[in-house]
């Protein structure tokens, strides 16, 4: 059976990437995968599966009426924040592929927001055309409630990732400090020498040594060489990747300072202590969801030292989650698998 895997795939964004990978992980034996990617050579070398390219309707468009099945890969990939393209493009390829008679599968979903009427009714026509729908929130199982569309509430299937082993973070001495910020409207210079000052201050308190951890590649680079730079004591820019060996990298440190949502999951997961800087209600969502302490980017405290107490006193709590609060996340994230056992059952 052949399963045409659609998401955003190949644009450098690790959270994306590590959909994709769980994915590949959670998809049953028998299932050949293709993935639409943007850039498909370099996926194909990564993650060994066959791939094309995103950007070529004519070989989208053949590889789909080859296929058995299409999955809906992950993410908010049904969102019109940034206008309709998102919507457009995903949607014109759940519709050929239903069109076509496919097993049509909505995977892990964040539905949403969609504010244009237009959006929202074809969104609503897609996903009732679905053989299944599981979402990984509670905002989008309510969206879907009120369209009477059956799905299945799981959570980010992230959460069930296998690490690697990544030695990255072994060379610098513990404790150590993974720092994970991204471009942002809010993350002005005023706020960015913040949080360079509480890190040195933290460096001081504690003897920590900083990993600043790009999550979109290449686009968070700069802000993270500018960030490991600038501290008294220079910080180590990690650049991976590889999903598997990020989600090790995480299990290696002891605290997490985090604006990305898959930064905050991946050191949840890990179970090492998590800060969050939430630019993002999802983020927010996910830090109260594991109880974790955090701020609202735009609230960020103006004296560092206020910051790197924070920080330090996450760091001598440990209180990361529990083994068992871990374990629940991680069955829920493999409910997932269940529905693709489920759809993709040899006829």
């Amino acid at each position: 059976m052949r399963a045409v895997l659609c998401g955003y795939y190949g644009f450098g964004n690790c959270g994306d990437e590590a959909l994709l990978s769980t994915l590949l992980q959670m998809l049953p034996a028998h299932v050949q995968p293709v993935v639409l990617a943007a850039n498909p050579r370099q996926m194909q070398k990564r993650y060994a599966v066959e791939c094309r390219d995103r950007w070529n309707l004519f070989a989208v468009s053949s590889t789909i009426a080859r296929a058995d099945a299409f999955i809906w890969g992950g993410g908010s990939l049904m969102q019109d924040v940034t206008g309709r393209k998102s919507v457009l493009y995903y949607g014109s390829l759940m519709q050929l592929a239903q069109s076509f008679g496919k097993r049509t599968v909505a995977w892990a979903q964040g539905i949403g927001p969609l504010r244009d009427p237009w959006c929202r009714d074809y969104t609503r026509r897609l996903l009732a055309g679905c053989r299944a729908v599981s979402v990984r929130d509670a905002a989008s199982a309510r969206l879907l409630d009120s369209w009477s569309i059956p799905h299945e509430q799981t959570c980010d299937p992230v959460w069930a990732l296998e690490p690697a082993s990544n030695p990255t973070a072994g060379a610098l001495a513990p404790p150590r400090v993974a720092v994970v910020l991204r471009p942002h409207p809010d993350l002005d210079v005023r706020r960015q020498a913040v949080i360079i000052a509480a890190l040195d201050q933290l460096q001081r308190d504690i003897g920590a040594s900083v990993l600043c951890v790009p999550f979109q590649i290449p686009g968070d680079e700069p802000l993270a060489r500018t960030v490991a730079e600038s501290l008294e004591k220079p910080g180590l820019v990690v650049s991976e990747g590889d999903p598997r060996r990020l989600m090790g990298l995480f299990a290696s440190v002891q605290l997490t300072v985090a604006m990305r949502l898959h930064g905050v999951l991946m050191a949840a997961a890990g179970g090492n202590p998590v800060w969050g800087l939430s630019y993002d209600p999802k983020v927010t969502q996910l830090l109260s969801e594991i109880q974790a302490p955090g701020c609202e980017l735009n609230r960020l405290p103006d004296d560092p030292a206020v910051l790197a107490r924070a920080w330090g006193e996450a760091y001598r709590q440990g209180s990361g989650l529990n083994a068992e609060a871990r374990q629940s996340w991680v069955q829920r994230a493999r409910a997932n698998a269940r529905v693709l056992t489920r759809v993709l059952a040899p006829a």
